[in-house]
C-alpha cells in the first residue's frame, strides 16, 4: 500500500477531490490549515493505484508552485482490508500491481546511478577481486567480485532514461557506467603490469569466447535488471547477473592487454561491448512492455519514435559485435 500526502491551495479542493475519487482510494481525508488558504489531503491507496492519481495531480498543479506531494510506503493498516469478491472488479478497476510508480523508479535509479566515492571504491575493489579470481582460476572469487560490483544502477539508469525521455538521466548514467568500467579496467591493467598473469587460467580464457549462450545471458541480465525495478525482485541478485556480463570480461581484457596479448584483449573487450548492448536492449524492451513511459502524451509519442530507433541501433550493434567477436574468438 501507498500513502500520498498532498498539501495544496484550498482553491483547488474540488478538483483534487475529483482526482482522488477517480483513483479509487482505500481511504482518504483532508484538513485545512489555520486561515483556510491551504489544505492537506492524505490518501491511502493499494499498490498499483497511485500512478493515475499522481499524474492527475501533476497536471492539475503544473502551473502552480504552492503545493507538495509526498509518497510513502505503508507497512500495515488496521482494520485489515478484505478484497471485494465481485466479478466486475477487474473491469471497473483495471491495474497492474506489479508496476512501480514512475516517480519511484526515477528517484531510485537516479540515486543508484550517482558517481560518488562509494561507487568508485566499490568499482576498484570489485576489479581487484575479479583480477585475483581470474588469475587464480577461482570461480568463487570471481563471484565475490560480482557481488560487490556496482554496475546495476547505471545500466538501469540509461535504460529508464530512454524509456522516460530523460536525456539528463541518460547522460548521468552513461557517464557513471563509462567511468566505472574505465576505472575498473585501469585498475586491473596496472595490476597486470606489476604481477604475472596466469594465461592458462580457465576463467580467464572463458572471457575471450563469444557464443550464443553469452548473448542469451546478457539479454537475460538486462531484462532481469528492469524487472527488478518494476516488479520488486532482489536487486542484489540481479546486480550479480549484470556484473556477470560486464565485470569479468572487462578485467580479462585489461589483464591480456597488460601481457601484450592483443587478440585476446580485443576479444574480451568486444564481449564487454556486446554485453552492454544486450543488457540495454532487453532492459528497454522490458520497460516498454511494463508501460513505463512519460506522463504527457506528446512526450510519449516522441519516446515511442525514439525507442524504435534505439531498438534498430542496438540490434544492429548486437549483430555486428557478435559477428566480429565470434570471428576473432573462433
Amino acid at each position: 500500500m501507498k500513502l500520498i500526502r498532498l498539501t495544496h491551495p484550498t482553491s483547488h479542493s474540488e478538483s483534487v477531490e475529483r482526482a482522488i475519487d477517480a483513483s479509487h482510494p482505500i481511504d482518504w481525508g483532508r484538513e485545512e490549515e489555520p486561515g483556510g488558504a491551504r489544505a492537506t489531503a492524505q490518501i491511502l491507496l493499494e499498490d498499483g493505484d497511485g500512478q493515475t492519481l499522481m499524474d492527475a495531480l501533476q497536471n492539475l498543479f503544473r502551473e502552480e508552485d504552492d503545493w507538495r506531494l509526498v509518497l510513502m510506503d505503508v507497512e500495515a493498516t488496521l482494520p485489515r482490508l478484505s478484497a471485494p469478491e465481485t466479478p466486475d472488479t477487474p473491469a471497473t478497476k483495471p491495474k497492474d500491481k506489479d508496476i512501480a510508480m514512475r516517480e519511484v523508479l526515477f528517484e531510485q535509479v537516479s540515486k543508484d546511478s550517482r558517481l560518488n566515492t562509494d561507487f568508485l571504491v566499490l568499482t576498484v575493489l570489485s576489479a581487484v577481486v575479479a583480477a585475483i579470481g581470474l588469475n587464480e582460476d577461482s570461480v568463487a572469487v570471481v563471484i565475490a567480485a560480482m557481488v560487490i560490483a556496482p554496475l546495476l544502477g547505471p545500466i538501469l539508469g540509461f535504460s529508464l532514461g530512454s524509456a522516460l525521455g530523460s536525456s539528463e538521466l541518460m547522460r548521468k548514467s552513461a557517464a557513471t557506467a563509462v567511468t566505472g568500467l574505465g576505472i575498473g579496467f585501469a585498475t586491473v591493467f596496472v595490476l597486470a603490469l606489476i604481477f604475472p598473469v596466469n594465461l592458462e587460467s580457465g576463467e580467464l580464457i572463458a572471457r575471450t569466447l563469444i557464443s550464443p549462450e553469452i548473448v542469451a545471458l546478457a539479454l537475460a541480465s538486462g531484462a532481469a535488471a528492469a524487472l527488478s525495478m518494476t516488479g520488486g525482485l532482489s536487486s542484489t541478485l540481479v546486480g550479480v547477473m549484470v556484473a556477470v556480463a560486464l565485470l569479468p570480461p572487462s578485467a580479462a581484457s585489461a589483464m591480456y592487454l597488460g601481457e601484450g596479448e592483443f587478440t585476446e584483449a580485443t576479444a574480451a573487450a568486444i564481449l564487454v561491448a556486446l554485453n552492454v548492448v544486450c543488457a540495454l536492449l532487453s532492459a528497454q524492451i522490458v520497460f516498454a512492455w511494463k508501460g513505463v513511459r512519460p506522463r504527457r502524451w506528446l512526450a510519449q509519442k516522441a519516446v515511442e519514435r525514439q525507442q524504435k530507433i534505439n531498438y534498430a541501433v542496438w540490434a544492429t550493434l548486437l549483430a555486428i559485435l557478435f559477428g566480429l567477436g565470434y570471428w576473432i574468438s573462433g
